[in-house]
């Protein structure tokens, strides 16, 4: 006891890791930069990029300067003597933890939960979740023949990307003038599309007829040189009208704005996700590469607040200053070629959208018009791809023809605006 009568404690110091979360968009790991924090130094809960958790003595860096960190795996150990952390939240970070809304096969969950102890055990000694196996015993129920087979299985998938995973890509071209490594979006464009190509695409283009829609642009851009301390651009492009346009357009087909999420490797556990918010990405050439940053909430943006994003989001690329909020959570994707040239292309969508569209160089071309008289019009081809497992050819079809409606008809596309 003290003699003075004083209580005291010695503070209880925790040491967490810090994990990397998900970011989204399908990305699995990712490239470190640089560490603003070094072992010993005390860290704040948001001194940094990748915000941390907890606020304490980092003793601990998992990753040099380069090197390639995997989503759920730990980024850093800080030690903390905040005594009000819930240790089971650290599961969440490796998303994990089930959604207690998820509905539950009632057959299905018996076989799950009342599988014979002697299945249990060799699923454990082999570290493998029951969960995932498929059992051929009543009602689903896992048997020893089952872990054996997924056991098999699981060493050849894993013996074949290790075999392609170790394959050097050849050089063909004869001798090399020089070499340099993959930049950051190099590296994401290899990773997304070769997951992208994954999935079968289906392909639509068409053509829209830019006459009205010009005779519109200029009537706004009339108006903003008339109120030019009002908005952060002197004029505006086609592209806002488009933005809104595919906006509205998505409002009357909003299975163009979901994204399939579960395991895909189980088709029952798959679902579609629809997304009330419309984040339209652009896609950018910026001094770093092809970026594609997203306007987030189009349906509940004007035109000129279209415009403003767009405005704000090329300023930022010609500095390669996007933030990485503006590059998560897009819903659909439109890509302008027809800035460079070209006319038709065979865009890819990625994995977590369902479709892209492609604009091409707008040209004056001879047409028909009602009469059967040959008239000068301005064209703009356009190329959709669609996720074919989800989108159907008619279902694409209807969508882009709704989209193309609104462009060429911007009478009809303000008389449903909110």
């Amino acid at each position: 006891m003290n003699r003075h009568g004083l209580h005291t404690t010695i503070p209880q110091q925790n040491v967490k890791s810090f994990l990397l979360a998900d970011i989204g968009e399908g990305i699995t790991d990712c490239e470190l930069i640089q560490w603003f924090i070094e072992p010993g130094q005390t860290s704040d809960k948001a001194t940094v990029e990748i915000t941390s958790r907890y606020a304490g003595k980092v003793l601990k860096h998992y990753h040099n300067v380069h090197d390639i960190a995997k989503v759920g795996q730990p980024l850093v150990d800080i030690e903390t003597d905040d005594e009000h952390l819930d240790s089971g939240n650290d599961d969440l970070a490796t998303g994990d933890t089930p959604s207690l809304q998820t509905p539950i096969d009632v057959d299905l969950l018996e076989s799950r939960l009342f599988q014979f102890p002697s299945v249990r055990r060799l699923a454990t000694i082999n570290n493998i979740n029951i969960n995932v196996v498929k059992g051929t015993g009543k009602n689903g129920r896992v048997l020893k023949e089952n872990i054996n087979s997924h056991i098999e299985n699981k060493g050849k998938r894993q013996e074949n990307q290790e075999s392609l995973s170790n394959e050097p890509l050849e050089n063909t071209f004869g001798q090399v003038d020089s070499i340099s490594s993959l930049s950051m979006v190099q590296k994401a464009m290899y990773k997304t599309m070769t997951t992208s190509l994954t999935i079968p695409q289906l392909g639509y283009k068409d053509e829209i007829e830019l006459d009205v829609a010009t005779n519109y642009r200029s009537s706004l851009n009339e108006h903003i040189a008339r109120n030019s301390n009002m908005y952060p651009f002197t004029k505006i492009s086609y592209l806002p009208i488009f933005v809104k346009s595919l906006s509205l357009a998505l409002s009357y087909y909003p299975i163009m704005n979901a994204c399939i999420t579960g395991d895909q490797t189980d088709i029952n556990s798959l679902r579609v996700d629809y997304c009330g918010s419309h984040n339209i990405g652009v896609a950018m050439d910026t001094p770093q590469g092809l970026i594609v940053p997203n306007i987030k909430n189009v349906q509940s943006k004007t035109i000129f607040q279209v415009a403003a994003e767009i405005h704000r989001l090329m300023e930022l690329g010609k500095n390669n200053a996007i933030p990485l909020q503006d590059l998560k959570g897009g819903t659909i994707t439109l890509s302008n070629i027809g800035t460079i040239s070209g006319t038709y292309a065979n865009p890819v969508i990625v994995s977590s959208e369902l479709s892209i569209v492609a604009l091409g160089k707008m040209r004056k071309l001879p047409r028909f018009d009602h009469d059967g008289r040959v008239v000068a019009k301005e064209i703009l081809p356009i190329s959709w791809s669609a996720d074919h497992r989800i989108i159907d050819g008619a279902t694409m079809t209807r969508f882009g023809n709704s989209w193309k409606e609104l462009i060429e008809n911007p009478a009809l596309l303000t008389s449903e605006l909110r």
